[in-house]
C-alpha cells in the first residue's frame, strides 16, 4: 500500500545508467552489501523518514533482480544504494519503489549545489592532511584539487561518475550520505575544472520540486 505524500519525503532519487570503472571500484571499498561493477545501472537515493529505507530497499529486492550495494541510516535521513548490470531491472526497481511510496520523480528534491572550488598545486602538508582520510586516490602534492558540495547529500554519487565520465581525473573522496554531499577529485588543472563543470552541470540540470 502507498505511503501518504504527507509521511514520506523523496530527497533525493537518481538513476546512473553507466557506472564508471574508477567510481564502481571506490564504491566496492566502501560498501557494506553488495559489490558493483563497471558497467553497472545503479539507483541511488535519500529519504525521510530514515528507518523507511529498510522498507524501500525491502520493495526494491521484490520488485527486480537486483542487489542492494548500502542501506544506511544517518541522523535524520535513509540512504540507499542498489545495483544491476541490467537497466531494465533498474528501472523495474525504480518504478517499484514510486509506486510504493505514491510519489513521482517530480517529487523528489532537486540538487542544490553549495559550493565548488579548485586548489592548484597542492601543498604537500594540505595532501598530507587529506589522504589521512581519503579512502579513495592519495593526493599528490601538486596536483590539482577539485570539491564539490551539494544538498540533499545523495545527488554526489551521480556528480561523482558524471566527472569521472568527462575527464581523467582521480576519485579521492566521495561522500553521499549526511547534510551535505561532497566530492574530491585531483588530476591536472585542465581535467579537473572539465570535471567540476560537468558534474556541477549535471546537478544544476536535475529536476525536482
Amino acid at each position: 500500500m502507498a505511503q501518504s505524500h504527507s509521511t514520506f519525503e523523496l530527497r533525493a532519487f537518481v538513476q546512473i545508467d553507466r557506472m564508471q570503472p574508477q567510481f564502481a571500484a571506490y564504491n566496492g571499498a566502501t560498501v557494506y552489501g553488495s559489490i558493483p561493477l563497471s558497467g553497472d545501472s545503479v539507483l541511488v537515493g535519500e529519504l525521510g523518514p530514515g528507518n523507511e529505507v529498510f522498507r524501500i530497499v525491502d520493495v526494491a529486492l521484490k520488485a527486480a533482480r537486483i542487489e542492494a550495494c548500502s542501506q544506511i541510516v544517518e541522523r535524520e535521513y535513509g540512504f540507499f544504494m542498489l545495483r544491476s548490470p541490467h537497466n531494465s531491472e533498474i528501472v523495474a526497481a525504480r518504478d517499484a519503489i514510486l509506486d510504493h511510496t505514491g510519489l513521482g520523480v517530480a517529487d523528489r528534491i532537486a540538487p542544490r549545489v553549495e559550493s565548488n572550488q579548485i586548489i592548484t598545486s597542492v601543498e604537500p602538508y594540505q595532501a598530507q592532511l587529506l589522504n589521512k582520510w581519503r579512502k579513495g586516490s592519495m593526493v599528490v602534492p601538486g596536483e590539482t584539487l577539485g570539491i564539490i558540495e551539494c544538498s540533499p547529500a545523495a545527488y554526489i554519487a551521480a556528480a561523482a561518475n558524471e566527472a569521472e565520465k568527462y575527464a581523467s581525473i582521480k576519485i579521492v573522496e566521495v561522500r553521499a550520505v549526511g547534510r551535505f554531499g561532497r566530492l574530491f577529485i585531483t588530476g591536472t588543472e585542465e581535467e579537473v575544472r572539465t570535471a567540476v563543470k560537468a558534474a556541477t552541470s549535471l546537478l544544476e540540470s536535475t529536476e525536482g520540486r
